[in-house]
């Protein structure tokens, strides 16, 4: 059984504090899959680039396992490209330049060999396109993990809620939250979420963790202090990946094991961060993966008398 990964396969241009960056690789599936592959070895990609996407890359995602046939590559065409500058507090940015290229019109083929999905991350693309790869498997996957953002509920909310409706997991930050229950309370945001369709709610907070709902539960997660932040770009999509990676590892879906995925996700995107694009996360040994989380399991761990 595989895990298929949905999204972009793009190329940024990144503006930090810390430096800047000509054009280098990025996109959600780029950062959910490489993420993935650390914990598991069935990973499958869809997504569009163009002909001015480098072979090396895709070579780099065939060292990692992750299947690369579900990469249509428009000949002729430009990739997707998108840069930013960030604010000093690294959780702000503006973005400089979107350019769609192949994305425009991007039209997710699901290979024959993908439809043995058990485990699908649908990254931040149109709910439409998103729909239509649910609609496209033979066979529902035994767990969907969809990742959204506040553009698409300023743009199509219809066609969100009907996707929302649709999975099991939905990943979002705080802001976006709110905005999508009208809720402040992240408490009763969640509780509204939920109403919507998905079985769990993650709620994203940066710097400050994340919270996983589930029926009357609740399970907040930390966030490692970073001395140095270099870049913030797809650590979202680094924490989905490693979320959902580990949970097709350990085959069994339970509020437990989805608490250990977020840490697991966690560590994943606290290294994302510390190295412009993948650099970081593309060169990782499963040693300094399982030292980083028991880094997590020690901020949070205590005995207390009563």
């Amino acid at each position: 059984m595989s895990l298929l990964v949905i999204g972009t396969v793009a190329f940024d241009a990144i503006e930090t504090p810390f430096g800047k960056t000509d054009k280098i690789v990025g996109g959600a599936a780029t950062y959910a899959s490489l993420a993935a592959s650390y914990f598991y070895n069935n990973v499958k990609i869809v997504a569009v680039v163009g002909d001015d996407f480098p072979q090396s890359e895709i070579a780099d995602f065939e060292n990692h396992n992750i299947n690369t046939e579900g990469l249509q590559i428009k000949e002729g065409e430009k990739s997707f490209f998108w840069s930013g500058r960030y604010h000093n507090d690294m959780n702000s940015r503006d973005t400089l330049a979107t350019e769609l290229n192949v994305l425009a019109d991007f039209d997710p083929i699901i290979p024959e060999a993908y439809q043995d999905c058990e485990y699908l991350m649908l990254g931040n693309l149109t709910p439409q396109v998103q729909q239509t790869v649910i609609k496209r498997l033979k066979n529902r996957p035994k767990l969907i993990v969809m990742d959204t953002m506040n553009f698409w509920m300023d743009i199509a909310l219809d066609d969100l809620l009907e996707t929302i409706k649709m999975v099991d997991v939905l990943t979002i930050n705080d802001a976006e939250a709110r905005q999508l229950s009208g809720e402040y309370s992240l408490v009763k945001a969640a509780r509204k979420i939920l109403t919507m369709g998905p079985q769990y709610l993650i709620i994203k907070k940066g710097e400050h963790g994340a919270l996983l709902f589930h029926e009357d539960k609740v399970f907040s997660a930390p966030a490692l202090p970073l001395a140095e932040v270099f870049d913030p770009t797809g650590a979202g999509d680094t924490f989905a990946g490693g979320f959902i990676g580990y949970l097709a590892k350990v085959g069994s879906i339970n509020f437990n094991n989805m608490k250990n995925a977020i840490i697991f996700g966690s560590a994943l995107a606290s290294f994302c961060v510390e190295k412009f694009g993948t650099e970081k996360i593309k060169n990782l040994t499963q040693e300094e993966v399982s030292a980083r989380v028991k880094e997590f399991v020690n901020l949070a761990q205590f005995e207390i008398e009563l």
